[in-house]
């Protein structure tokens, strides 16, 4: 008879002991379509996923192309609303050309893999997300990881290295929403011809010119040595991801990224709503304003009320949790008064410290934040409060 330790997956249930001692355990929580919570959890920065234009892009585009888009991209999955989407945002971020991919996920693997072969050095920011060190991994590349927004340790590490090379960073950065030095970035890449390749997944929509994004931000969209990669899941509300660059680099990823070639394209349905969110945005650029308003007034909130909470660069804020297990309980007695908050825990975070994560949306009232700061003050453990608060 086949013991824990010899049946096929016996060790799952000692990994699963090990998550429940330290506090852990993530679960998947069905959202009703009509939920009663203020939410300060989701990534909808512009409150454009339920907008009326949105929807309707979305509707619009099923009752022309159905659900699904029926292939990968190069087979029958590429569609004339792909094509637009694609054009319109390489326009709006200031860039010669895109690619869209059925995820931002994707949209990171697609680059990193396909622009690191072997024999090139990636430097990569220790505080990157989980899609550009997934990618960093399937590269044929060699990756040095440096401390985080540290331009003079990327300097340092390209220096060690004689030949092709990228550096790769997140723009904002998602767990504290801190702002990754693109500026001195740059000018390191310059100085050593390597590339830079930036995930702005919390910029766009949220900073640069009427949402642009951080590379417009910084002056680098449409730079040859710049590459950067998009979600239309936050600010735009729908699904999906994009990679921005000049065209030889987007043509590069059409002939040789596996993540793009070998994954059905992105359904029209999200392709319609992308679009009509970005042609909202260009009539309404104040959204990125607001947001980015809205998150430096639940700063000052918080600060108020005496918890530690980092300053944010965009729309995302983070409030320090005392531990993992806190920050559940904590999230949890939100939840209850009516609060929806993220909560990040190790492995999440690369610090190791959990947090409440708030994100900041453009259609949220002063009022509402003066609730949400009011809950989460209120239900806060003790260890989270600033000496003398």
């Amino acid at each position: 008879m086949a013991t824990t330790s010899t049946r096929a997956f016996g060790w799952l249930d000692a990994a699963r002991r090990t998550r429940e001692a330290a506090g852990l355990v993530r679960t998947l929580r069905p959202r009703p379509a009509d939920s009663p919570l203020l939410d300060l959890a989701s990534n909808d920065y512009l409150g454009l996923a339920r907008h009326p234009e949105v929807v309707e892009g979305a509707a619009g585009a099923a009752r022309v192309w159905g659900g699904g888009a029926t292939g990968s991209r190069l087979v029958t999955g590429t569609t004339e609303l792909h094509s637009r989407l694609e054009r319109e945002l390489a326009e709006f971020c200031g860039f010669e050309a895109a690619l869209v991919l059925s995820s931002g996920y994707a949209a990171n693997l697609a680059a990193v893999t396909a622009l690191a072969p072997h024999g090139t050095l990636i430097v990569s920011d220790a505080a990157n997300h989980a899609s550009l060190i997934d990618g960093c991994r399937l590269a044929r590349g060699a990756t040095e990881v440096v401390p985080h927004a540290d331009p003079a340790a990327v300097r340092k590490a390209l220096a060690t290295h004689d030949g092709p090379a990228v550096v790769v960073s997140d723009t904002v950065f998602s767990v504290d929403g801190d702002r990754a030095p693109l500026e001195q970035l740059a000018a390191v890449c310059r100085a050593s011809a390597a590339g830079l390749l930036v995930d702005d997944a919390h910029g766009l929509g949220v900073l640069g010119s009427g949402g642009r994004g951080a590379p417009y931000a910084a002056g680098l969209s449409g730079a040859p040595d710049t590459v950067a990669t998009v979600t239309l899941s936050k600010s735009f509300g729908s699904q999906g991801g994009a990679v921005l660059g000049p065209a030889h680099v987007i043509d590069h990823l059409v002939n040789t990224a596996r993540a793009f070639i070998f994954d059905t394209g992105l359904a029209p349905t999200a392709a319609g709503a992308a679009l009509a969110a970005l042609r909202l945005l260009r009539r309404e650029p104040h959204r990125a304003d607001r947001a980015r308003e809205v998150a430096s007034t639940l700063h000052r909130l918080l600060g108020a009320a005496g918890l530690t909470a980092v300053r944010p660069d965009a729309a995302v804020v983070s409030v320090r949790a005392p531990s993992p297990e806190e920050a559940v309980r904590w999230a949890a007695r939100c939840r209850a008064a009516g609060l929806a908050v993220g909560c990040f825990r190790p492995p999440s975070v690369p610090d190791g410290i959990s947090r409440l994560r708030l994100t900041a949306r453009a259609d949220l009232t002063d009022a509402q934040l003066g609730e949400a700061v009011g809950v989460i003050s209120r239900v806060a453990p003790d260890g989270a409060f600033t000496e003398g608060s």
